[in-house]
């Protein structure tokens, strides 16, 4: 049994003052896997300090120091592929396909800050001004569970481009996917107080990274109920916020779509990260007159998206995290059966032989409208609702008919078509008759989708200030 009992600060592995411990449990056995001593808020205080201080120097590093600090972290974290996938699929349950791109997703990370870094001018002419681009100040970093690392990875790299320093809070239930990184960021040889990591609970961790008046900045993925507390208590310190939040995105295929590729595509993108992903795809809408060619379709492709052990390569569907997420889904199901939705596949319960761990039915329902619960919330699970439409435009007006707005998809044989759709969707990401990620382009999300971009010029601008200096000519 793995016992983790240190935290990360100011350079070194210390013992948190906190006494509470987290049991952290497989997902895919419920077996218990280890625990996880926690961080308290004093330990968060230490960690602010630590970053404070370090600050004042490494704000001040060149480019070409953020560069080397950017490959070292590159360089230990590719030694050690095999234990970041090994360990996401054991603790997280990710399944080895998902875990795999999530690692190359990491690399990429620190592979587009050194882009930046070698092409963004942080003095600029602005009128008749030099306007200075300066590193906004000790940044807090709070994660979910979902990508743990891959989450890490992307906001520390665009941090440190900045040249800020940051205190990061991980989910407590990713406490061996988060000694894995810090012992690669450890061994990368970072000035002290560039990173500290704490693990701990949101409602004491993260509210003291929320409220502290040293924290000048801070960069959240997770639900959009936690980013509205967040954003609350930031305001108060004038904080800066990146929010990077839930999802409910729609995927249209159009008419003229080739289906045999469309609807595989859909049901990916429905399924992806075993349905735990704020980017899935969760709204499929259908021309009317193609449902029932539709429905064929997805009740021959279901069965190669395999439920079963994420170790295993052919699995694309892993279990959920804990059993409170395989509980959410599974009411979610029930209030889809309630609202008077049909399933085309999955259903309640789990599926036949993995009944140990918390693994779901990947689940299709028809006869959806947009205004059911399960088209309109996010279930965070295997769960896919198809929505039919009689007009482009009715499809577009389903589309942006929700609080929502990350990521959403279209698929058409006429790309110049597919292009003007797209340009009307309300959603920060639009995928074309693909599935792809752009590390140099703006991630993030209209409405309750969040507050702010990540990636790119400007995802790395959310990290600094502008600052301009006027003087007589």
């Amino acid at each position: 049994m793995k016992i983790i009992d240190k935290i990360y600060i100011n350079g070194e592995f210390v013992t948190p003052n906190g006494t509470e411990h987290f049991d952290l449990i497989s997902p895919t056995t419920n077996e218990k896997l280890g625990k996880v001593r926690l961080g308290n808020t004093e330990d968060t205080q230490k960690a602010i300090e630590a970053a404070q201080n370090a600050f004042k120097t490494f704000s001040k590093t060149t480019t070409t120091e953020r560069i080397q600090y950017l490959k070292n972290i590159r360089s230990s974290v590719e030694k050690r592929k095999d234990d970041f996938i090994n360990i996401m699929t054991e603790e997280y349950g990710g399944t080895f396909q998902f875990a795999s791109v999530s690692y190359d997703y990491m690399l990429k990370s620190f592979d587009s800050a050194i882009n930046l870094l070698n092409s963004y001018s942080f003095i600029k002419t602005m009128g008749e001004s030099e306007v200075q681009m300066t590193p906004i100040g000790v940044v807090g970093i709070i994660i979910p569970w979902n990508s743990s690392n891959g989450f890490i990875c992307s906001k520390l790299s665009t941090a440190i481009a900045a040249g800020c320093t940051t205190v990061i809070k991980p989910s407590e239930m990713s406490a061996q996917q988060t000694q894995l990184i810090t012992e690669c960021l450890h061994e990368a040889n970072l000035p002290k107080g560039v990173f500290n990591i704490v693990n701990g609970l949101g409602e004491i961790v993260g509210a003291e990274i929320s409220r502290n008046p040293d924290i000048a900045k801070i960069s959240f993925t997770g639900s959009t109920n936690v980013g509205k507390i967040i954003a609350k208590e930031a305001v108060n310190t004038m904080k800066r916020v990146t929010l990077e939040l839930g999802g409910k995105s729609p995927n249209i295929i159009l008419d003229d779509a080739d289906f045999s590729k469309a609807i595989p595509l859909a049901i990916g993108a429905a399924f992806m990260n075993s349905g735990q992903a704020c980017i899935a795809g969760t709204r499929l809408l259908i021309p009317e007159d193609r449902l029932e060619e539709a429905k064929l379709l997805i009740k021959e492709t279901i069965p190669s998206f395999i439920v079963g052990d994420p170790k295993n390569p052919n699995t694309a569907v892993g279990p959920m995290v804990s059993t409170k997420q395989y509980n959410r889904v599974q009411d979610y199901i029930q209030t889809g059966i309630n609202e008077g939705a049909e399933i085309l596949a999955g259903g309640l319960g789990k599926p036949e032989g993995l009944e140990n761990g918390n693994f779901v039915k990947p689940t299709v329902f028809i006869n959806v409208n947009n205004q059911m619960r399960i088209a309109r919330e996010e279930i965070f699970g295997p769960v896919l609702s198809i929505i039919t439409y009689k007009t482009e435009e009715e499809a577009i007006e389903i589309a942006n008919d929700t609080t929502y707005g990350l990521q959403a998809y279209i698929s058409s044989s006429d790309s110049e078509r597919a292009y003007h759709v797209a340009s009307q969707i309300n959603a920060g990401r639009v995928q074309i008759n693909g599935i792809s990620h752009d590390p140099m382009a703006p991630f993030g999300g209209f409405k309750q989708s969040g507050i702010g971009r990540e990636f790119g010029t400007i995802g790395l601008e959310a990290y600094l200030e502008p600052r301009a200096l006027i003087q007589p000519k």
